[in-house]
């Protein structure tokens, strides 16, 4: 459509939100400067404030959210269609009650599979991702299709995981299309790519909730669920047992299609958001060494004997948990670990969940880890989440459904 063909037309929705997504003072490269304190390896339990500027002017309604690597970015209202790459952003936008939202993703199908399985314990909260579009190594000219109000995705992690895009690139989407709004590096504190290298700073994955919240409107949402998080955290902190009695585990990534293909040992501890589900449970890492992560083969996972074996990516279709863990049962050189042993090997869903993830994965780590503290994980076969009674949660699950379903 022509300029003249809406000179003379009222703006729309749609317009106030595309062209509200500016960003204020030197464009997306104009980063947010910071200290690069972010995620304490020591606990998750952040629920101060954040140093971001928003501002709200009364007479257009407008308002601003700061967050790096994106600067300052001014909305008319909230976003009603939403481009995602990595899932934490998209559970953010389903705890913010707009997953319905969402028109792209990582991996739509396989983290349609995932999440169904948690969130049939959620009464009431579903999503429908499948068929979205893939959003890994995207074409510039598919986001013009999608036409999205925001990108909640961090531009330099496209810019320095996706092929085909560039600087270049992401300046141009957010000119002609609509703002970027992401963290991602924050997950294991990787060094940004440039322009973003020096000013890119490093945040927990609930202080990058409570930025998307305020983005969306949402804040009341962000609140009540951070309070949870906070309680559920400072619940297993409290129990914990002394530190020397807490177990030696390994926190792994095993190829599905087996042990012999591929092992990766994870960092348990380490600063950074992917870390969000086993660092605040301070158990003792069998691998204390790494700084983030390195394939391993079986012979170094023996010598390193953990007490437990966490395994991520358990969960869901073709994630292949019970071949696994019987294969490392049966396996002459792995049935001589403690954890293989005492049948210690326990699932984990994800690394980069968002905070509905988080939640869960944080109560089935601390049953993992800590059956005498916290009550035991069950038997476990691949599928849903357990059906834990009231009693046996660490956290309100049906509190958190309703948040999510707007009854805050």
């Amino acid at each position: 459509m022509s300029n003249e063909d809406t000179a003379h037309e009222a703006p729309t929705r749609r317009d106030y939100v595309k062209y509200g997504g500016t960003v204020v003072g030197g464009g997306l490269l104009a980063g947010c400067t910071g200290d690069g304190g972010g995620d304490s390896p020591e606990t998750d339990t952040s629920t101060e404030g954040s140093t971001n500027e928003e501002t709200e002017n009364p007479e257009d309604a407008s308002y601003s959210v700061n967050m790096s690597p994106v600067g300052t970015v001014e909305f008319k209202e909230p976003p009603q269609s939403i481009f995602t790459v990595l899932v934490h952003h998209a559970d953010m936008a389903l705890a913010l009650g707009y997953g319905d939202a969402i028109n792209a993703m990582y991996s739509p199908t396989e983290f349609d599979s995932r999440y169904r399985l948690f969130l049939d314990r959620l009464d009431g909260v579903s999503i429908d991702w499948s068929d979205l579009d893939n959003a890994w190594n995207i074409g510039k000219e598919r986001l013009y299709d999608l036409d999205s109000d925001i990108h909640l995705t961090d531009p330099a992690y496209v810019v320095a995981q996706m092929d085909n895009w560039d600087v270049a690139d992401t300046e141009e989407v957010r000119e002609n299309i609509a703002p970027w709004f992401g963290n991602t590096l924050s997950g294991e504190h990787s060094q940004a790519p440039s322009p973003w290298t020096d000013d890119y700073q490093y945040y927990t994955l609930w202080e990058i909730f409570e930025k998307v919240s305020k983005v969306f409107q949402e804040e009341r949402r962000y609140q009540v669920l951070t309070e949870i998080h906070s309680n559920l955290v400072s619940t297993i902190q409290s129990n914990l047992p002394p530190e020397v009695e807490r177990p030696r585990t390994a926190y792994l990534n095993i190829a599905r299609t087996g042990i012999q293909d591929g092992i990766w040992a994870y960092s348990l501890n380490q600063p950074g958001f992917f870390r969000a589900s086993t660092r605040p449970l301070r158990a003792n890492d069998a691998f204390p060494d790494l700084k983030q992560f390195q394939r391993i083969d079986r012979e170094a996972l023996v010598a390193a004997d953990p007490d437990v074996i966490l395994r991520t990516g358990s969960m869901g279709e073709g994630r292949n948990w019970a071949e696994i863990k019987n294969e490392l049962k049966n396996d002459p050189v792995t049935q001589e670990i403690l954890a293989v042993q005492n049948d210690r090997i326990h699932p984990l869903a994800v690394q980069y969940g968002g905070p509905i993830l988080n939640l869960f994965q944080l109560e089935m780590a601390a049953k993992e880890l800590y059956p005498e503290r916290f009550g035991q994980w069950p038997s476990y076969d691949g599928g849903r989440y357990p059906d834990f009674s009231p009693e046996e949660q660490l956290f309100d699950h049906q509190r958190v459904a309703d948040i999510i379903n707007g009854d805050i």
